[in-house]
């Protein structure tokens, strides 16, 4: 799968993330098809579009090499509501063999989520 092959992304209706030297965001616009019987932002949805966003910015930092999830840890601050979400990531520390990346959800200027995750290069 590349970066503009979205796979599960497109299932949930999120475009893929722009990513460029070891940063990345994504834009996506979410409704009632997301929410949680709260009438809430699911913590999945969430928590798939961190993943997805710092994946792509550790891969645009990567040289080439194929990158996997090893530990991610989410932070939910507030509830999302319908409504568009900007989600941001940035690389923090590159090792040998795995990444430290840092993302962020923000909705109307306010943060939602933070999360941590080490990214695992697999190289050949």
């Amino acid at each position: 799968m590349t970066d503009s092959d979205p796979g599960f992304s497109a299932l949930i209706g999120a475009p893929a993330p722009e990513a460029k030297d070891g940063e990345a965001r994504l834009e996506v616009d979410v409704d009632e098809r997301h929410l949680n019987p709260a009438g809430t932002v699911h913590g999945g949805m969430l928590a798939t579009l961190v993943d997805t966003t710092m994946g792509a910015a550790v891969r645009s930092a990567a040289d080439g090499e194929a990158a996997a999830t090893s530990q991610l840890s989410v932070t939910y601050l507030r509830p999302g509501k319908p409504g568009r979400l900007v989600v941001t990531a940035e690389v923090r520390k590159r090792g040998e063999n795995l990444t430290v990346c840092e993302a962020d959800v923000a909705q109307d200027g306010k943060s939602l989520v933070h999360a941590l995750a080490t990214f695992a290069l697999l190289g050949d």
